[in-house]
């Protein structure tokens, strides 16, 4: 049955150049959004960028740049990784667009209607890094967990707070459904969390010490505090508080996931949820949590020198190359490490020895023997591939594919078609025929996750000709 699937990664902060975390996130929703679509679905796909907060506002300062000007240098090159990936989203919306600025001035106002909404003076510790207040009980040597090389500063203002703490029994309510994240360890990670008790947490700053932000509606004195602003991102892109079109068919009516990374969490499941309800929108139906990607065992930092760039990989090995690594040798959920020499070692066996050559192989014979294409059937479903598929285990599901290219290249090994045509033409045809159909199904299979690739190799066989080398080995 055709169903409306609503599909959005997190916007990624616009103070840095995207890294190799934000491409796993951009990728894997990439490869949902396109397996749904070739189901037959309508699906929505967001992306975008937040730009709004205190560290961009300082960084700016900090290189004598223009706010402006200095966030939308860092929005295009955001904006470059649709083509360096092969992106295939439907919307890219950024927090400084005048539709969102009305849908999250809207949400504020629905919340005070709620009477979630109240002022009052506040004095805490504050990160910067993560851009919020945080306890002393959560320090972890003095500083922020999150940011272990920045002190929290004390401040002291009068802000605007969200009544989270009123929310407590209904996040619960929310969070008892199973699927409402994955994997079950974040679900009650977050379940966890609420049951130790709920804070208020503050959602404006004064615009004094801040302006960089969306005004408060009607305090002119106040800026909306970056995570309230960003988190309706997911429903601004949709038009909510316009004309909503989208809104309902795609988030009221349709099926709704979230994509982030594990220290989302609270975030994502915790206040956003309840901003939902207060406003009186419905909440996110799944929220789907992937860990982070190491290197050498080390958390990526600039100062160690082992930020990997995605834009480097593609210019090096190709677009789809690195999709497939981020498919294949990422865990889904879990940290994953990744090297250089790790890339370069599954590129070469996986890639250029493995399915390269085995098209290469196949289509050569083809190109050689068979007086006219290989007119291609209908493409079996596989069960288990499209169980993998709905788990998000992606790792599993294009496995599998892999595992069918090493019984065809062992097939090829035992049957030697390039043998048997020369002594019996009929049957080496034959052998030939089943291997192109199986060529075939292969490259179908991989359309969601290497959809270059796989159109290269579909037109190779409708030309019935051997395809340009598809991976070249790397020395």
């Amino acid at each position: 049955m055709k169903k409306a699937y609503y599909l959005t990664t997190t916007l990624p902060y616009v103070n840095a150049d995207p890294h190799i975390g934000f491409a796993l996130e951009i990728v894997q929703a990439d490869i949902v959004a396109r397996y749904w679509r070739s189901l037959g679905h309508d699906v929505f796909f967001n992306t975008g960028t937040d730009e709004h907060g205190q560290k961009i506002f300082q960084k700016a300062k900090e290189m004598g740049k223009d706010v402006h000007a200095y966030v939308d240098h860092y929005v295009a090159q955001f904006g470059k990784l649709r083509e360096a990936l092969d992106l295939s989203y439907d919307a890219f919306i950024r927090t400084t667009d005048a539709k969102h600025v009305r849908a999250a001035q809207e949400l504020w106002k629905r919340c005070v209607q709620a009477g979630d909404i109240y002022k009052k003076k506040y004095k805490g510790l504050y990160c910067v890094g993560d851009e919020m207040f945080i306890k002393e009980t959560d320090l972890v040597n003095g500083a922020c967990p999150n940011h272990p090389s920045m002190v929290p500063i004390e401040i002291e203002e009068e802000n605007y707070f969200f009544r989270l703490s009123a929310y407590q029994e209904k996040l619960l309510a929310y969070l008892d459904r199973a699927d409402c994240i994955s994997p079950a360890w974040r679900r009650q990670e977050a379940i966890n969390f609420v049951k130790k008790g709920l804070e208020d947490f503050s959602i404006s700053r004064e615009s004094a010490r801040m302006s960089w932000g969306i005004p408060v509606p009607d305090d002119e004195n106040q800026v909306m505090y970056v995570w309230f602003d960003a988190l309706t991102n997911y429903i601004s892109t949709l038009d909510w508080g316009s004309d909503g079109a989208n809104f309902e068919k795609f988030w009221t009516k349709g099926e709704t996931y979230q994509m982030a990374g594990k220290d989302q969490v609270r975030f994502q499941s915790i206040m956003w949820q309840a901003m939902l309800m207060s406003a009186g929108i419905k909440t996110t139906d799944h929220v789907l949590y992937h860990g982070f990607i190491t290197s050498g065992g080390q958390k990526m930092s600039k100062s160690l020198g082992n930020v990997i760039e995605p834009y480097a990989l593609v210019q090096e090995y190709g677009t789809d190359a690195v999709r497939y690594f981020l498919a294949r040798h990422v865990h889904p959920f879990e940290d994953s490490d990744f090297t250089m020499e790790k890339f370069k070692e599954v590129y070469n066996a996986d890639l250029a020895n493995g399915l390269g050559n085995f098209a290469a192989r196949v289509m050569m014979l083809s190109e050689k023997y068979m007086p006219d294409p290989v007119v291609p059937i209908a493409v079996p479903d596989v069960q288990s591939m499209q169980d993998a598929m709905e788990k998000f285990e992606f790792a599993n599901a294009i496995g599998q594919i892999w595992t069918m290219l090493g019984a065809l290249d062992q097939e090829i090994t035992v049957k030697e078609p390039f043998k048997v045509v020369k002594t019996n033409v009929e049957e080496g045809k034959e052998i030939i025929a089943y291997l192109v159909l199986q060529l075939f199904y292969i490259a179908t299979y991989l359309k969601p996750f290497m959809p270059t690739t796989s159109e290269k190799i579909l037109t190779a066989i409708r030309d019935n000709k051997k395809p340009e080398n598809l991976f070249p080995r790397k020395e």
